[in-house]
């Protein structure tokens, strides 16, 4: 649309590749303010693309000239001019856009029948103009899919759905505290509309704020819940380390942003998987897991609710703002697939006529129990507690027991987790490729690229990034490398080769952007080599 629009995006396509551009907008003034010395519509700099150069903006302003929108507004409409000629290269219906713009705008219809105008005339002009080179009409067949109701979910719309469904399944009630953060936010958003559902939403005054009333509704009997970015979560911190002293659960979930300190609040990074892991004061155990797409939030946020209850443990989810603003065709799943977890509290005392209320069961999972339950009456802190019945002790003996157990509880949770699989290729070979989050498109187009040559690579995905899978050592040590491409500085690379002894090779990028294909390609190709 413009002159630094191009010089922006225009590495990111492919030779071969068609530029629609929009000539009313490549004036001398825009040029200067792009750092173009000359036109590059005229200097041959885009010789590797084919070039379709037209004055879009003329033709919207005469489009829209009936509704006597004002230049400034009729120009907003050339988004929809280039839209309606799209849909005639691809052969789409411009009746749903149609629709979605008469919802949008229908307080201002003059506004919508505008844009609908653009739309029509950017399409008429497909059809209509004698266009020579590369500009042609396709037609692209549906892609094949399995029959269901679909419907298309944001990142953050997966997870708040996601955390309902797993109270649900709890068979609890949810407390949600949260602050508003970039680019989480949007869960709390969703999340307040969800009242009928049984959940219960506080915006609190702060981040720690947030996290302690959420503590305080697990105390209490519910699901506590609360989500952050980053800088949030480092506020969170020393409450998340007294929902692991008291052994509460709680699902915290961190949409990760570019960082350090308010670094790139708008762009995606996977850089938050050592606080996630290990940021905590003292040893502080907890469980990670992390979605790798909009629609598989869904499914990991009922994971972390159930691991969460299910061993009375904070648990952190993690996607990025990449994961939680994008979107994607979601399958409605049928509720009847979703083996129900529920929660039975403590009722009657569990010792020789006392309340123990950290005595421990097989897992090393202490039991819930509701304040106001005749009998049980108990207190809790983040002070170290005795054996069973959880008393202030600080004799060396019982914080050696009482460490030593939080940390078996936590990683007993592998022992409820399925084991790795391998998304693509096989169980042993030359090349594995690992990743973890929204890595997980790129990674998984790459080998398959790779594999079409005839590499024998394969693309391993891990969602439990902490406690790890039992089997992903053995497995990962059945390759001869392993790659794990991620966006930061080689975080989970370090995790590998710390559990398992692996020679993990890293391939990083931490420019807020994510993986091309292209990339992560070169990438696998130089460890072939």
């Amino acid at each position: 649309m413009n002159p630094a629009a191009l010089k922006t995006n225009v590495d990111a396509l492919k030779p071969g590749g068609l530029i629609i551009a929009d000539t009313g907008e490549f004036s001398k003034r825009n040029l200067d303010k792009a750092k173009y010395d000359a036109s590059p519509l005229e200097d041959g700099s885009l010789s590797k693309w084919d070039v379709l150069a037209f004055d879009i903006s003329a033709m919207t302003v005469e489009a829209v000239k009936p509704f006597e929108l004002g230049n400034k507004d009729a120009l907003r409409c050339k988004n929809m001019w280039t839209l309606g000629l799209a849909l005639w290269m691809f052969d789409r219906d411009r009746e749903p856009i149609a629709q979605w713009l008469r919802d949008k705008f229908k307080k201002n219809p003059v506004l919508a029948d505008a844009n609908i105008a653009a739309l029509n005339a950017g399409h008429a002009y497909g059809e209509t103009a004698e266009l020579s080179g590369p500009l042609k009409k396709l037609h692209l067949d549906p892609t094949p899919t399995q029959p269901g109701l679909y419907r298309t979910i944001t990142g953050a719309e997966a997870v708040s759905l996601g955390l309902v469904a797993g109270a649900k399944l709890a068979g609890l009630p949810m407390f949600f505290g949260g602050y508003p953060i970039t680019p989480a936010s949007a869960i709390l958003h969703n999340l307040v509309r969800m009242k009928e559902f049984g959940v219960t939403t506080f915006q609190a005054e702060d981040e720690i704020a947030a996290i302690c009333s959420a503590i305080g509704a697990s105390y209490a009997g519910q699901l506590g819940v609360t989500s952050s970015s980053g800088p949030g979560l480092a506020l969170k911190t020393e409450a998340m380390g007294l929902a692991v002293m008291t052994e509460l659960p709680l699902v915290i979930v961190n949409s990760q942003r570019g960082g350090p300190s308010t670094g790139l609040p708008t762009k995606t990074e996977q850089s938050d998987l050592y606080q996630a892991v290990y940021g905590r004061n003292g040893d502080t155990p907890l469980p990670v897991v992390a979605a790798r797409s909009p629609s598989d939030a869904f499914e990991c946020a009922i994971e972390a609710c159930r691991i969460a209850v299910q061993y009375m443990t904070p648990v952190i989810l993690l996607t990025d703002g990449y994961i939680g603003n994008a979107a994607e065709p979601w399958k409605v799943p049928d509720p009847s697939g979703f083996e129900p977890f529920p929660i039975k509290f403590l009722e009657s005392k569990n010792g020789d006529d006392q309340l123990l209320p950290y005595k421990r069961d097989e897992r090393g999972v202490r039991p819930w129990i509701k304040p106001g339950t005749p009998g049980l009456m108990h207190r809790i802190g983040g002070i170290e507690k005795a054996i069973d019945t959880g008393d202030l002790d600080y004799s060396p003996s019982v914080h050696q027991t009482q460490t030593d157990a939080r940390k078996a509880k936590v990683d007993g949770v592998a022992n409820g987790i399925p084991p790795q699989d391998v998304c693509l290729g096989n169980e042993g070979g030359k090349l594995a490729v690992v990743g973890w989050g929204s890595t997980f498109g790129p990674i998984h187009q790459a080998v398959r690229r790779a594999r079409a040559k005839g590499h024998d690579v394969s693309h391993i995905h891990v969602r439990h990034v902490w406690p790890l899978p039992g089997n992903l050592g053995d497995l990962l040590k059945s390759y001869e490398k392993v790659l794990v491409p991620e966006m930061n500085t080689g975080q989970f690379k370090t995790v590998l080769r710390d559990q398992f002894l692996v020679d993990a090779k890293p391939f990083n990028k931490v420019s807020g952007q994510p993986f091309t294909i292209a990339e992560l390609e070169s990438a696998i190709e130089a460890q072939l080599d």
